[in-house]
């Protein structure tokens, strides 16, 4: 069972939505955020006043309607709709949080877009396909690990006026990480022979 921190924020992508490990957050004095899916079962309980001028469509307090949430989260949560400005889309989202404003909700789940890019980031560029350990100081120490390589090559790339791309060099290292080769004057196709492009 996960061990959420008193007083922390958990961004949730909607897909994550389970009302159950809402509420366990929500009993260890934590907070959820996360846009709703869109045939969330709820029922308005009272609505705060919302200046629509700021693309704040509502503000509520809702409930379960289904007995299936009902049963697994019985408190109130808090409802948000919202219109994108940039692309005009209607947004939801579902909160445990009442007291920051609702445009600081909406903030926190644009964010966690940030977060995702990130972790895509990793991906490509540090070549993580998958975590070694589980523990918090596993995850760290591969990260750390691969961000030293990558910028390892970085500087190399530049004392030796390297033209080829990091990708490409991070592939060619990848690849053969116990043969010796002139980055230098590596050529174009044995760069594609050696990554199999």
């Amino acid at each position: 069972m996960l061990s959420f921190e008193h007083g922390a924020f958990y961004v949730m992508d909607r897909g994550y939505q389970d009302f159950s490990l809402f509420y366990a957050i929500h009993q260890a004095g934590a907070f959820f955020v996360t846009r709703a899916k869109v045939r969330m079962d709820a029922r308005r309980v009272y609505s705060i006043p919302t200046d629509h001028s700021t693309s704040m469509l509502c503000d509520q307090r809702v409930v379960h309607a289904g007995f299936y949430g009902a049963k697994h989260c019985p408190e109130q949560f808090r409802r948000i709709r919202f219109n994108g400005p940039e692309t005009g889309k209607r947004l939801t989202f579902i909160t445990n949080n009442t007291t920051l404003p609702a445009l600081t909700i909406c903030a926190l789940c644009k964010s966690r877009w940030q977060v995702e890019l990130f972790i895509k980031w990793i991906k490509q560029h540090l070549r993580i396909k998958r975590f070694l350990g589980t523990t918090e100081n596993a995850v760290k120490t591969q990260v750390w690990c691969a961000v030293a390589t990558y910028v390892l090559i970085a500087i190399a790339k530049k004392e030796l006026h390297l033209e080829a791309s990091l990708y490409t060099l991070l592939q060619i290292l990848s690849v053969s990480i116990c043969r010796k080769h002139r980055l230098e004057s590596q050529p174009v196709d044995s760069v594609q022979r050696l990554t199999g492009q």
